[in-house]
């Protein structure tokens, strides 16, 4: 049986290097193993030897063999499970905007966004049920955590997961959040700073305040409500993108959101036992104005804990 696969360059990977593209769609290919098919020219561009390095034009033909090699030196495929119509049907019912090049899921609190130590289920794991009328499926360009609720972008092309990817790190994508926490913030609305560092704790990412070697990290705050001095709901804005930022800022504001088990406070809590103990922090704007060239903002329906929480305790929202 004949090992030469010969598959054409997509538009859509046009100027993408040659690892990056095997690693799209060969996943189970070694970087080892593809600089040796270079090497031994077992890897061809239209008949041309290249490297990993080599960057793709849209319309060329990748040549590749396995033929010359012996079975133990092979790259083992792992082959990916279906997805379930279960998992379809979640995965689709979580989408609040679908266009040519974007989708926004609102995302549940508890649901990783890529798969870890004991993390089975997950996003990235689902993303096949999103492919719609597409051949690819879309592509994650950012993160949040597992038990944050709310909006999470996907691109549906290499084109926009490049413009994505850059606008998150130019930070030129407006992220609002809403928390709901314990006790209120000393200014009701304005800027609050402190630099991020993570904590050394094997098998726990956490993060602390360390105004000596931690990084920049600034939040923008605002005081939608509060009840007396016991309760707030805020309105956040990321200013900065570090791991955990709001989750530590409030704590560092002695408001730790409720429903954080990581990040808390040891004395002081009031104890609210009619509510719910999931994380009340949820991902609920992102303006994507910049990247459409005009006003456009996403929201995400609020989680039905929080909602529940909102009405309990009387907050205005």
């Amino acid at each position: 049986m004949s090992n030469l696969k010969i598959v054409k360059v997509k538009e859509d990977d046009d100027g993408m290097r040659l690892d990056r593209w095997f690693k799209n769609y060969y996943p189970e290919m070694p970087i080892s193993m593809l600089n040796k098919l270079c090497r031994k020219k077992q890897v061809k561009v239209d008949g041309k030897k290249v490297e990993a390095k080599t960057k793709l034009e849209s319309g060329q033909e990748v040549r590749f063999s396995l033929s010359n090699m012996s079975y133990e030196e092979r790259p083992k495929v792992n082959k990916v499970k279906a997805l379930s119509d279960k998992d379809i049907e979640f995965i689709q019912d979580l989408v609040i905007f679908k266009d040519k090049n974007i989708i926004a899921i609102n995302k549940p609190s508890g649901i990783a966004v890529q798969g870890g130590t004991n993390t089975n289920r997950h996003i990235d794991g689902m993303l096949d049920g999103l492919k719609f009328e597409n051949i690819d499926r879309p592509r994650l360009v950012h993160r949040i955590d597992k038990d944050t609720s709310g909006i999470l972008l996907l691109a549906r092309n290499r084109k926009y997961a490049e413009i994505l990817t850059k606008a998150f790190k130019d930070h030129d994508l407006q992220k609002t959040y809403l928390a709901i926490c314990y006790n209120v913030p000393e200014q009701m609305e304005g800027v609050f700073s402190a630099p991020l560092a993570k904590l050394n704790i094997k098998g726990n990412e956490k993060m602390m305040v360390d105004y000596d070697e931690g990084k920049k990290a600034v939040t923008e705050l605002k005081v939608l409500d509060k009840i007396g001095g016991k309760c707030s709901l805020l309105e956040l804005q990321l200013m900065t993108g570090r791991t955990h930022q709001l989750r530590v800022h409030c704590l560092e504001m002695k408001c730790p959101i409720i429903g954080d088990g990581k990040y808390k406070l040891n004395d002081n809590i009031i104890n609210i036992s009619d509510i719910d103990n999931k994380l009340h922090l949820h991902a609920w704007k992102v303006d994507l104005s910049f990247v459409y060239k005009q006003k456009m903002i996403i929201e995400a329906p609020l989680p039905e804990h929080m909602k529940k929480s909102i009405d309990y305790l009387g907050l205005d929202f």
